[in-house]
């Protein structure tokens, strides 16, 4: 895995993080948050991984990755205040990225929403460029920008 920043560790995402995990999702997506159900879905498909950033026992990210041959598709990456700023967002999707490669893919595409310029900005630097629009994407109406890394 990548090189996390002192004193955070990556780790696989367990069913026990699911809490913390949800709490984040309300505070960070509001009424886009993922569901306990689409993530107890995701932890059960076999082409998918997820990671956790951890300081101690509080969560500071996660991030989880959907691998199809050649493609993959960072599926959420999210960061919570505690961690933002630090390096852990790039920590999770250079890790993502890795573990993406190891199975075999060579391109890994994700989806942000087109206001989220700090997220944009991180992407960006960790070598992924844009390719499409796609308007009207979320439930607020807000676009997504589709965006592209070789892997």
């Amino acid at each position: 895995m990548s090189a996390a920043p002192p004193g955070v560790e990556l780790r696989p995402l367990r069913w026990w993080d699911l809490d913390a995990v949800l709490g984040a999702e309300r505070e960070l997506f509001g009424p886009t948050a993922w569901s306990a159900e689409s993530f107890w879905a995701e932890l059960a498909q076999p082409n998918r991984r997820y990671l956790a950033a951890v300081r101690g026992e509080d969560l500071l990210g996660y991030g989880g990755v959907m691998v199809n041959g050649a493609d993959a598709d960072v599926q959420t990456l999210a960061v919570a205040p505690a961690g933002q700023r630090q390096g852990v967002g790039a920590a999770l999707l250079q890790a993502l990225a890795g573990i993406a490669a190891d199975l075999g893919a060579t391109v890994l595409l994700l989806e942000v929403a087109a206001g989220n310029a700090a997220a944009l900005r991180l992407y960006e630097r960790s070598g992924f460029e844009r390719i499409a629009l796609r308007r009207r994407y979320y439930p607020d109406g807000g676009d997504a920008v589709i965006m592209r890394r070789r892997l």
